[in-house]
């Protein structure tokens, strides 16, 4: 039996990733799935208000369902969707506006679909939890590193420093 440490073996032909970088590559692409299709869905939303349905059908909906001042809601529901959405998938503004469509989406489960029950095929509450739960998630954790807001924020960070 010999007490010779065995020989290390050469590791050259592998590239080393940091374990850093390897742990937080998961998290990041996450991140960045949820935001992209949260965004796409409220983008689709939006226009689904704007392009479809009109403003002034979507008004007419809204007052239908008794969402309180339909007149000023539809619209500015269906602007911050279709806007809001499209920031999210680039990752612009992210905190403020998820915060801004967690609490549309709220008010959309309180005020429509909460007495229609959970499901979403009867008219319930299901996706409209989903997406905001989702929200708060986005406006607690922020954009992530792949997004608007971590390059403009790597930016202001550069030149505090300059």
């Amino acid at each position: 039996m010999s007490t010779t440490p065995a020989p290390e073996r050469a590791t050259a032909s592998r590239p080393s990733v940091p374990a850093t970088a390897a742990a937080s590559a998961g998290p990041t692409l996450g991140l960045t799935v949820l935001r992209a299709v949260l965004g796409l869905t409220f983008l689709l939303h939006g226009w689904q208000k704007v392009g479809e349905w009109t403003l002034a059908g979507t008004q007419a909906s809204f007052a239908q369902m008794g969402v309180p001042l339909a007149e000023v809601a539809a619209p500015a529901v269906a602007v911050l969707e279709l806007v809001g959405g499209a920031l999210l998938v680039v990752g612009l503004g992210t905190r403020v506006v998820a915060a801004l469509l967690a609490l549309t989406m709220l008010g959309a489960l309180v005020l429509v679909h909460l007495p229609a029950g959970f499901f979403a095929a009867d008219g319930g509450f299901e996706l409209v939890l989903l997406l905001a739960a989702g929200t708060l998630f986005l406006a607690l954790a922020g954009a992530g590193r792949w997004s608007v807001d971590h390059v403009l924020a790597g930016r202001r960070r550069a030149a505090a420093r300059a």
